[in-house]
């Protein structure tokens, strides 16, 4: 009985709580009966009040409802009433435009030529190296060939003629003025340079170019040929008369192309190590050629003062050791001589033939080497092929470059090493075709003796 009435005393308090009623717990069942009682009552009196409420926030939200609903039904009036207005501009501004182009007449047509015209003259001046002495006469142009909507008047028509008259004087006119010049390490310095015509610019750095962009001006990332950069120096430094004169018609394009023309420097490199070895071997054969040519025509000269002088020998040069052998071997039969010449004929050909092979050897390598060279290219540039395929032949323009300039190097190197060969070879052949020469001479001379 305790457990029963304990538990409902447990549910009514949680009942209670649930509510919001602060109650004590009930300790039978008449207090838990009245408790009850009074919780019905005051819930009640709560439920009502909160009916009230919403009965009085039911009328509110009615009147917002309807309020709403006005509110719309206001805008949607005034949507037709600009959409009617919308309509009605409509079809007054096409009754402006025809009476607007009815008035224009031809003039339309003469606001289309104009406009063609400024937007011609506005590409032309803008790119113009005139621009570069006068800045800035180009927004006229650009304001008038793209913004304008209106027709032309009076001053824009002449201001529109005067720029395509300064346009084509300064084109015939040769003219100095100073002007801020960007230099190639990013610094900039004032400079006096040289306008010719609407051609080119040149300065202290040689020819210049106008960056359109930008609008400053520049050198050539690299200068054209010797010559034509003289030219321009000579230009600079005139102050009047004739001064022969390399200029570019076409503005600076023909100038562009040059600039990526290779040099001897970049063309000698483009060779790769097989170029290089080429050059080492032509260095030395020349180095040895000369080396044998300056020996072989002193001993040359030697041996024709030995000539003038044959009784007295000298150890100084190969046919006075040859006659000394003679004098040391005069009692001996001609057979025995002949042969203690010729050792000594032997002895001294290794001084004077040496090194001549070596020229003839590096003759015949040099070509062959660019032979490989060109082979190494080739290989190259089907390699190229084969990772990118032929859609941009500058891919393949190293390796092909390797494969010309190699041949190129090893047949500049064959010429004159062929030619030193020759010269050396033909001097050496002299110097022991006397020392044969003498030699014989005194075989005989002491055969004849012997018979005597």
């Amino acid at each position: 009985m305790k457990t029963v009435f304990k538990s409902l005393v447990a549910a009514a308090t949680m009942a209670v709580v649930a509510t919001g009623a602060q109650a004590q717990e009930a300790k039978s069942l008449q207090e838990l009966l009245d408790q009850v009682q009074k919780n019905r009552v005051s819930e009640a009196r709560i439920n009502q009040q909160r009916e009230a409420e919403f009965q009085s926030a039911r009328a509110d939200k009615q009147a917002l409802l309807r309020q709403a609903q006005a509110d719309l039904q206001a805008e949607q009036d005034r949507g037709d009433r600009l959409q009617q207005q919308f309509s009605d501009n409509e079809v007054t501004l096409n009754e402006k435009a025809a009476e607007l182009d009815q008035a224009t007449g031809t003039l339309g047509e003469m606001f289309g030529v104009v406009r063609q015209a400024a937007s011609e003259a506005y590409g032309r001046v803008s790119t113009s190296i005139v621009s570069a002495q006068y800045p800035g006469r180009d927004d006229f142009l650009a304001e008038m060939s793209e913004e304008s909507k209106g027709l032309p008047n009076i001053q824009e028509l002449e201001d529109l003629w005067f720029a395509l008259q300064k346009e084509m004087t300064e084109g015939g006119q040769v003219v100095r003025f100073s002007t801020q010049v960007v230099n190639l390490d990013g610094g900039t310095s004032e400079q006096e340079i040289v306008r010719v015509g609407t051609f080119n610019l040149v300065g202290q750095d040689g020819y210049l170019t106008y960056d359109v962009e930008n609008e400053v001006v520049q050198p050539l990332g690299r200068q054209p040929d010797g010559h034509l950069v003289a030219s321009a120096e000579d230009l600079l430094d005139a102050n009047s008369g004739m001064v022969p004169f390399y200029a570019d018609p076409s503005q600076g394009a023909i100038l562009g192309l040059l600039k990526q023309k290779a040099t001897w420097s970049e063309r000698y490199h483009a060779g790769g190590y097989v170029g290089y070895t080429i050059t080492v071997m032509l260095v030395i054969g020349l180095l040895i050629g000369i080396y044998k040519l300056i020996t072989l025509t002193i001993t040359g000269g030697k041996i024709r003062s030995q000539l003038k002088n044959p009784g007295n020998p000298s150890e100084g040069n190969p046919l006075g050791r040859i006659l000394k052998v003679y004098q040391e071997n005069k009692n001996a039969d001609a057979e025995n001589l002949e042969l203690k010449l010729d050792e000594a004929i032997l002895r001294e050909l290794p001084s004077i033939e040496s090194g001549i092979n070596v020229i003839k050897i590096f003759a015949a390598i040099a070509p062959l080497l660019g032979l490989l060279g060109t082979v190494l290219g080739m290989i190259a540039t089907f390699q190229t092929i084969t990772l990118f395929g032929t859609g941009d032949p500058r891919m393949m323009a190293g390796s092909i470059s390797m494969a010309l300039v190699t041949t190129a190097q090893g047949i500049i190197a064959a010429l004159p090493l062929i030619l030193t060969h020759s010269i050396v070879a033909s001097r050496s052949k002299s110097i022991v075709h006397i020392l044969d020469e003498q030699t014989a001479g005194i075989v005989a001379a002491h055969t004849e003796a012997e018979k005597a």
